[in-house]
């Protein structure tokens, strides 16, 4: 489900970024910020870049659902789904500095608009996920920068840290399958 949140933020983004600017290549590539031998890869220039830095579970119980009813009144019994929340480095990397600036604005404007995602406002967000939240980090400013793209072996670009929450992870394994239980009571009230 990761990849699918992501895959969709990644198109969205770009589609808005290409009508903004009348583009037709695509602008926007989930990628990873430096390679493995500390240099930035060449399909990251002159586009704007989605990592994935983080992941955290959300502890808010009332997401789960452990049992699924069935068409012939019992139960299903699957492992509890659990929703998370991604935090997307955001990081325009073009040559220009100022195409960097005018393509991190425009991002912000992307979320500013697409708070929430879902079916409602977004006819190809795929169907197993029912929505997607964007929030923007705001962290411990500079500090937190620095420690992130010092973390990262790279060079500091401006970018942008969003908070995608609510992507939900389910198991496709089922663990039992249960009987319902029908109560009946053959009881007569007495005048």
């Amino acid at each position: 489900m990761i990849s699918k949140a992501l895959k969709f933020t990644n198109d969205s983004l770009n589609q808005y970024l290409k009508n903004k600017f009348g583009l037709s290549d695509a602008v926007v590539i989930t990628n990873r910020i430096i390679d493995q031998n500390g240099s930035v890869p060449l399909e990251n220039q002159n586009k704007v870049t989605i990592t994935l830095i983080h992941v955290e579970q959300e502890t808010v119980k009332s997401f789960y659902r452990k049992n699924k009813q069935l068409n012939d009144g019992n139960y299903e019994n699957k492992p509890l789904d659990e929703r998370y929340n991604l935090y997307l480095l955001i990081a325009p990397n073009f040559e220009d500095y100022n195409e960097t600036l005018k393509f991190l604005n425009a991002t912000i404007q992307f979320f500013q608009i697409n708070g929430v995602i879902n079916s409602n406002t977004s006819s190809d967000i795929p169907k197993e996920i029912n929505r997607l939240e964007f929030e923007l980090e705001k962290g411990d400013g500079y500090l937190q920068m620095h420690n992130l793209w010092s973390a990262l072996g790279a060079k500091y670009q401006p970018s942008v840290i969003y908070k995608m929450r609510l992507v939900t992870i389910v198991s496709d394994e089922i663990n039992a399958f249960e009987s319902s239980v029908k109560v009946t009571t053959n009881r007569t009230i007495d005048d």
